[in-house]
């Protein structure tokens, strides 16, 4: 079995709400949602064992719709009972194996209509996230999506959303991934390559029953 990493996130503790600071979108004064600052957050991480060449970040949230019917309709509720389906919020590969932390923004700020630039970046390989394919065919925010984009469940689910990022300590310097890579890929090509892992949740909603 892979050992622990410890995975600390500077703006809230394990199972705390993610602050608006970090989040796509964040509840209205006025209406249903207004937008986040969207900083990918602050984190560090220790315990990497000996032979790690390499980190991964995948942040993802286990408790998305998995048909989008009733999602930020008026009038409607998404049912807790409705079946969830993971969505990928962060998926950076190939990080140095010296690299312990990332400050606050380092991969993502502010909300780029169209999305950011997947591939190389200051701090590793950036894949796709998963806003990627909730805009597709958006005349105003289609696009890939690369790098950080935090928070935005339906603001009428039920239920509240937990939003997992999990640091993985990696035996190889590069996973050899390229192109518009997601979370799935991601995980594949970490297959027998996992050194330790290490988690830390946010929960999050925009339903103001659950507020």
């Amino acid at each position: 079995m892979p050992a622990d990493l410890t995975v600390t996130i500077d703006n809230w503790a394990d199972g705390e709400r993610i602050p608006g600071a970090n989040s796509f979108c964040i509840p209205a004064d006025e209406g249903n949602v207004s937008m986040g600052e969207n900083k990918s957050p602050g984190m560090s991480w220790s315990g990497a064992p000996e032979g790690t060449k390499s980190y991964a970040i995948i942040c993802h949230d286990p408790d998305v719709p998995s048909a989008a019917d009733d999602v930020n309709q008026e009038g409607k509720t998404v049912p807790a009972s409705l079946p969830r389906v993971d969505f990928y919020h962060w998926v950076l590969v190939d990080i140095a194996a010296t690299t312990t932390s990332l400050a606050e923004g380092a991969d993502g700020a502010d909300i780029t209509a169209g999305g950011k630039d997947t591939g190389p970046t200051d701090v590793g390989i950036r894949g796709k996230n998963n806003f990627t394919d909730w805009f597709a065919g958006d005349a105003d925010m289609g696009g890939t999506y690369g790098g950080y984009d935090g928070p935005c469940p339906p603001w009428n689910d039920a239920i509240m959303h937990h939003y997992i990022f999990t640091v993985y300590a990696m035996d190889t310097t590069s996973l050899g991934l390229s192109g518009d890579f997601g979370g799935p890929e991601a995980l594949a090509a970490m297959e027998g390559h996992i050194l330790a892992s290490g988690q830390c949740m946010g929960t999050y909603s925009l339903n103001k029953n659950l507020l």
